[in-house]
């Protein structure tokens, strides 16, 4: 594959790998359904409800649909990404801020870094990490290059149908992508350019963000795209 034509530059790098990205997840999301999109392939998966259905104590939304978010713990798929704030500068105290923990918590964490993840990683169903993602980028959008007041998790009106969440979803990142290409270099450089409320933003360097965001990107459009590939072969059955 040539790379006649490829920027080096911080930001070209970084716009190129979402931009292949979702050139990807447009693929991958391709003819998913209404059913698919809620399809829960284990008891207990965290989903999209109707809020008189929540069975999880922090569900949230601004209104009929809501996504699942249980009691406020570091999940063990989560460790690496404290052990990252940790190692970034960030205090005990502002990680366990950051997570609606205690101190001791993210302490307990910190002391596991580097063993095996306990088997306690939340399953979910395509439309949570759907709606996940689309808060995650409207709320960054909003506290970035908006008025950084909303929030975040009040910014999406989740819905059960598939088409619109797509729709709505797609509108977001494009808006995402048109402005993070108007980023300079010096702004990249610049720590709390992006002030977004749930995570690490503002002690970081914006440049780290972006490489944050493409990551979280990319790590929820592939864990669609294995739920996707369940779903199809969900009555195989090996003999």
């Amino acid at each position: 594959m040539g790379t006649e034509g490829a920027r080096t530059d911080r930001l070209g790098v970084l716009l190129e790998q979402f931009d292949k990205a979702t050139d990807m997840a447009r693929v991958r999301l391709a003819g998913l359904g209404d059913e698919e999109y809620l399809w829960e392939p284990v008891p207990g998966c965290w989903s999209l409800r109707r809020r008189a259905e929540a069975v999880t104590p922090r569900a949230f939304g601004p209104g009929e649909w809501v996504l699942d978010l249980g009691a406020p713990d570091i999940p063990a798929s989560e460790y690496a990404e404290v052990a990252r704030q940790a190692a970034g500068g960030m205090s005990v105290d502002k990680i366990a801020e950051d997570w609606s923990v205690s101190v001791e918590r993210v302490e307990e964490v910190l002391a596991h870094t580097g063993e095996p993840e306990p088997d306690e990683t939340q399953v979910t169903t395509i439309a949570w990490r759907l709606g996940h993602l689309h808060y995650h980028f409207a709320g960054s959008w909003e506290w970035t290059f908006g008025e950084r007041r909303q929030d975040p998790k009040l910014m999406v009106d989740f819905t059960p149908s598939a088409g619109l969440a797509l729709e709505r979803f797609r509108a977001t990142i494009d808006r995402w992508r048109d402005s993070i290409a108007t980023v300079t270099e010096e702004q990249l450089d610049t720590v709390g350019f992006s002030q977004y409320p749930y995570g690490s933003d503002p002690d970081d360097p914006y440049v780290g963000v972006l490489a944050g965001a493409n990551l979280e990107f990319i790590h929820h459009m592939a864990e669609i795209a294995l739920l996707r590939d369940l779903w199809r072969f969900r009555f195989t059955t090996s003999r």
